[in-house]
Parts: structure tokens; sequence; C-alpha cells
């Protein structure tokens, strides 16, 4: 009996420490936990037509980007950036490894919710309208606008 209350104890007192070592502290996700909406673009290629297309159109959509309280992630040629700031090699393979994504693979783009949530995950080229469409009909995004 004692044995099991002691191994009950140590379940209590361990669980929270192996639970924190499962995420990966690079992870910036981590980071936008409850406050922004990521968006995530993986092109294996910088030239690639269709991910030059989505960055003119992300950037002209910019408005609507912010509104929506969103921060924007692209990994290109293996190279990370959290709204074009350059992410460190350890910050852009926890990312990648959170997603279960590959930096080489076609072009990707996920979106994930305030609540740390896959919520799209599309290859090829994406509308930055289907994005904002996808993200106005979440219920916390319309509990925002009320």
């Amino acid at each position: 009996m004692r044995t099991a209350l002691l191994a009950c104890w140590m379940l209590v007192l361990l669980g929270p420490v192996n639970t924190a070592h499962a995420a990966d502290p690079a992870n910036p996700l981590i980071t936008d936990h409850g406050l922004f909406r990521p968006l995530v673009i993986v092109s294996p290629q910088r030239d690639d037509d269709d991910y030059q297309r989505m960055r003119t159109q992300l950037r002209a959509s910019h408005a609507k980007f912010e509104a929506r309280d969103m921060v924007l992630y692209r990994v290109e040629n293996g190279q990370g950036y959290r709204n074009d700031e350059p992410m460190t090699r350890f910050e852009t393979q926890a990312l990648l490894k959170a997603l279960t994504l590959d930096d080489d693979a076609s072009l990707t783009t996920v979106l994930i919710g305030k609540d740390g949530g896959k919520k799209m995950q599309l290859e090829g080229f994406v509308a930055p309208e289907t994005v904002y469409h996808i993200i106005d009909q979440m219920p916390m995004r319309a509990a925002e606008r009320d």
C-alpha cells in the first residue's frame, strides 16, 4: 500500500516535469499561443512562382492579416523567418518538427489557431482570402468581433 501511494505521489510530482520536456523550448509557436494565429508557409525554393504570388498577395492584404491577430512564419530553402526577422536554425527546425513538416517538400501552408491547434494544412498556392475565411469561421474570432 505504501509503495502504491509513493508511486502515485511520484507521478504527481514528476508528471509536470515530463510534460514540460515534451515541448521543444526552441519552438517559436510556444510564445504565440493565446496571442496570435500563426500562418506558416514552407517553400523549398525562394523563387517558386506560387510562393512568390502568395507573398505578394499577403503583403497587399496586410491590414486584413493584422486585423486577425496573425503572425507570418516562412521557411524558404531551410531558413526560417518570423515576420521577416530571421530565426535561428534551432527555432526553424523546432517549428518544422512541431508541425511535422519537411523543409524540402512541396509548398505547404499551415494555419495555427490561437489555441495552438492546426486549423488548415494545404499544399500549393493558397489565396490569403481562403485563410481569412477559415479564421472568420472560428468561434474565437466571432467572439473577438462581438
